[in-house]
């Protein structure tokens, strides 16, 4: 039973740290930023959004001095991103972007709770090819994101705490984590690739963009990889399987006696 909650502890520290703590801190700040309502936020949310921008990636369109600070960014209408860990980096090397900005072309990255990275640029390409921009993709899903997070939190601890069969079950949610984002992650894609507009300047076939590895759209290079995040995910997922497996022993050991 004590292996089974230090796992599981492990697994809810990082769950707590890289998504759950960030999402709840700076849910808002994408949308009041958009608003104009970003001097409303709260020092708290600055300082978390702040504390958790650091070492992300910095457009080369925003001014150095105002990198990685939020009431700076607001002041001077720079685009904002979402701060939980990014799970999935997505970058297309178009030919009109200099090498020296973008050297691997326009990175973004894909959050629980949202996006990060030159956003902007991606929806302008995404316009010229007759697709979508990125915000249409699961808008119910990320805003619902900080309570999904707060949920598996909540059911980590109660199946840490209580020696019930239930939770056993419950748990099997965490383990599922990765499969349920790339779930999610290749319906964006497929549904952004077969959802085509007639804006683009030239019409495409529908077609699913690559969801790993390197791809073609249109005269584009794409790259799809697991980041960071991702891998954050793999490790509670683990981590909830050992958690799983201690306590079965456990049970079964008490059953026994």
């Amino acid at each position: 039973m004590a292996k089974s909650r230090i796992f599981t502890l492990l697994a809810l520290g990082i769950l707590l740290y890289w998504f759950v703590i960030p999402a709840v801190f700076t849910h808002n700040v994408v949308e009041m930023g958009r608003q104009g309502k970003g001097d409303q936020l709260s020092d708290l949310t600055i300082k978390t959004w702040d504390y958790y921008q650091k070492g992300r990636y910095v457009s080369p369109n925003i001014p150095k001095e105002d990198a990685n600070n939020l009431k700076k960014m607001i002041e001077d209408d720079m685009e904002l991103n979402v701060v939980t860990a990014p799970i999935w980096y997505v970058s297309l090397e178009a030919p009109n972007y200099p090498k020296d900005a973008f050297p691997e072309g326009i990175p973004v990255f894909y959050h629980f709770d949202g996006f990060s990275g030159d956003v902007h640029e991606m929806n302008t390409i995404n316009h010229y090819i007759g697709m979508d921009p990125m915000e249409r993709g699961a808008p119910y899903l990320r805003m619902l994101a900080p309570y999904a997070l707060i949920f598996v939190a909540w059911l980590m601890a109660m199946f840490m705490i209580y020696n019930n069969r239930i939770f056993n079950l419950l748990m099997l949610i965490p383990v599922a984590l990765p499969i349920v984002f790339i779930g999610f992650y290749s319906y964006w894609l497929y549904w952004f690739g077969h959802h085509m507009h007639d804006w683009g300047a030239f019409k495409i076939k529908p077609f699913t963009p690559t969801v790993f590895g390197d791809g073609k759209v249109a005269q584009f290079t794409t790259h799809s990889y697991p980041t960071l995040g991702f891998w954050l995910l793999v490790a509670i997922s683990v981590l909830s399987i050992l958690a799983l497996a201690a306590k079965r022993k456990y049970q079964k050991s008490e059953q026994a006696a």
